[in-house]
């Protein structure tokens, strides 16, 4: 059964429709990935979801609720990570979350209780005193996630909580949202970063320019771009115009990318020969030091279903 239902959702501003038809379903307890490039219409899809927004037709459903009717009581289930800091710099970490625990409705009793527990796992205990605008990217970014989690939410939107941040921060936000999945938290997850798409969510819904591009399983979406494959080169050189040639070569190259010595190929398997493309270097004097071959990544499969990279 569905624990959150995107049903039809249209919105415009004045004349630009933003959004067109979106439908999509969230599993209870599923890690669910929301990707599009830049102006795709995610930010508003998000604003629609958790009531900030007026769809201006269509609805979402909450663990039965409606958005429409019911938004008081759906955000006490929903935490947001927004992609700007939502922070008081001038306070320290322990007053923020006592601030926004107030806002939430949280007793002081338990206040106390829930900030000290959120400040163990977002990894800040013993900065907890010091000022936020004495805070490194990183340590901002485990706060701004502090105060989102604060009040126990069922459902967690994060949205690019990663940007701009060091491994390590990054790594300690993986290591609590899984464990907060592991809970039983739903999470919606939102990021430019493929890698962090692949490696955390079950499934995803891609939008681009307001519409459906594709929506399902990982495995469900590279299907869509058929029999696809992957074949890396390293070579002695790079020289101008392989791209094109290859390119034009008829023989199943979807995307030819070169840079410095390396070149890599998303192919068609069932058109692609591998001696023919042996030849055409050869042609060129271009010796081939190595060469892998491996399935379609899931940003290889964005690119060719959007025309576009994930950061465009």
């Amino acid at each position: 059964m569905a624990y959150i239902e995107v049903k039809n959702v249209e919105k415009s501003f004045g004349k630009q429709q933003v959004l067109h038809g979106i439908n999509f379903e969230i599993k209870k307890g599923e890690r669910f990935g929301l990707i599009g490039p830049n102006g795709a219409g995610k930010s508003t899809l998000i604003d629609v979801m958790t009531g900030l927004t007026r769809a201006d037709s269509g609805g979402v459903i909450v663990d039965g609720k409606s958005i429409k009717t019911d938004a008081i009581a759906i955000r006490k289930e929903i935490g947001v990570v927004p992609q700007d800091l939502a922070l008081i710099e001038t306070l320290n970490a322990y007053d923020n979350l006592e601030y926004f625990g107030g806002m939430y409705g949280i007793s002081f009793g338990e206040l106390k209780t829930r900030i000290a527990e959120t400040l163990e796992a977002v990894g800040l205990v013993d900065s907890a005193k010091k000022k936020v605008k004495t805070y490194s990217g990183g340590m901002k970014r485990r706060l701004n996630l502090a105060v989102a989690i604060l009040h126990r939410p069922k459902f967690l939107i994060l949205d690019e909580p990663t940007v701009g941040i060091d491994p390590q921060s990054r790594q300690h936000i993986f290591d609590f949202l899984n464990r907060m999945n592991q809970e039983g938290t739903t999470i919606l997850y939102t990021s430019h970063y493929m890698e962090e798409i692949e490696a955390f969510c079950d499934r995803l819904f891609i939008v681009d320019l307001g519409r459906e591009v594709a929506y399902g399983t990982k495995d469900q979406v590279k299907a869509l771009v058929g029999t696809s494959g992957k074949v890396q080169l390293i070579l002695d050189r790079y020289s101008e115009g392989l791209s094109e040639a290859l390119l034009s070569s008829n023989n199943g190259i979807k995307t030819a990318e070169g840079k410095l010595n390396t070149i890599e190929l998303v192919i068609d398997t069932n058109e692609f020969s591998m001696m023919k493309l042996i030849s055409l270097l050869e042609e060129r004097q271009i010796v081939i030091k190595s060469i892998s071959v491996e399935n379609v990544s899931l940003e290889e499969a964005f690119l060719q279903l959007t025309g576009k990279k994930l950061r465009d």
